[in-house]
C-alpha cells in the first residue's frame, strides 16, 4: 500500500531538520525527556498523552466540519469481541476501497483534512473515513482517536487509534493488520485528547 500524506510531509521535515517555532522546540525537548525519564513508555499498552497541544494545521476546522469526528462518549455497549471484529472489517474495507491521492493533486493545496472523495484521499482522510464508519456501526467515538506520527522512515503520516480495553491499536492505510501501537515502530507526535476529542495532546513517544 502506498503512503500519501503530502500535506504533512513538509511539517515533519521541520521536525527532522530543526523546528522553527518555540512550541516545536519544546516538543523535541519533551520527547528527549520522555525517552530518558521513562524508558518503559514504549511498553505501555496505551499511548501516553502529555500536555495539551494545538491541532495539526489541517484539523483546525475538523470539529466544525464533521461533528462526529469530535463526538464525546456515547452510551452504546458492545463486547470487546464485537468491537474488534468491526475494527478489523472496516480497516480492511476502507483500505481496499479507497485510492491514495495527494491533497495537492485533488485540492491544489498542501494539506486539507476531509473524507475521501470518489478520487480517493490521503492518510488522514483514510483515518477520518474509518472513524466515521466505525461510529456509524455503533462503536463509542471516544475510543477512536486520530493521531499524527512519523513512520518507520520518519515521514509524516496519520492513523486512527482504537482505544480497546486491552490497549491502543492502530488502524493504518499502509496495512490491513490492526497492530498494537507499540508494534508500529512509529514516532507518535499528537493525538486527539481521549477525554475531550475536540482537543489534542502532545505525545512525542516512540513505539
Amino acid at each position: 500500500m502506498k503512503r500519501i500524506c503530502s500535506g504533512l510531509v513538509a511539517r515533519a521535515a521541520k521536525a527532522r531538520t530543526g523546528w522553527t517555532s518555540a512550541g516545536a522546540a519544546l516538543a523535541l525537548a519533551v520527547g528527549v525527556l520522555t525517552f530518558g525519564a521513562d524508558a518503559s513508555a514504549a511498553d505501555s499498552a496505551f499511548i501516553p498523552g502529555d500536555a495539551a497541544s494545538p491541532p495539526p494545521t489541517g484539523a483546525r476546522s475538523l470539529c466544525a466540519q464533521y461533528s462526529w469526528a469530535c463526538a464525546p462518549k456515547q452510551a452504546i455497549h458492545m463486547s470487546s469481541d464485537q468491537e474488534m471484529k468491526l475494527v478489523k472489517q472496516i480497516n480492511r474495507k476502507v483500505n481496499a476501497s479507497t485510492r491514495s491521492v495527494t491533497d495537492q493533486s485533488q485540492y491544489k493545496t498542501r494539506e486539507l483534512w476531509a473524507l475521501p472523495t470518489n478520487r480517493g484521499g490521503d492518510c488522514e482522510d483514510f483515518a477520518l473515513l474509518k472513524k466515521r464508519d466505525l461510529i456509524r456501526a455503533g462503536l463509542d467515538p471516544s475510543k477512536l482517536l486520530i493521531a499524527t506520527v512519523l513512520d518507520t522512515r520518519r515521514n509524516a503520516h496519520a492513523v486512527l487509534v482504537y482505544r480497546s480495553s486491552q490497549g491502543d491499536l492502530v488502524l493504518d492505510n499502509l496495512t490491513n493488520r490492526v497492530k498494537p501501537w507499540s508494534s508500529t515502530r512509529y514516532l507518535f507526535l499528537r493525538m486527539q485528547n481521549p477525554q475531550q476529542p475536540n482537543g489534542w495532546v502532545g505525545v512525542y513517544t516512540s513505539s
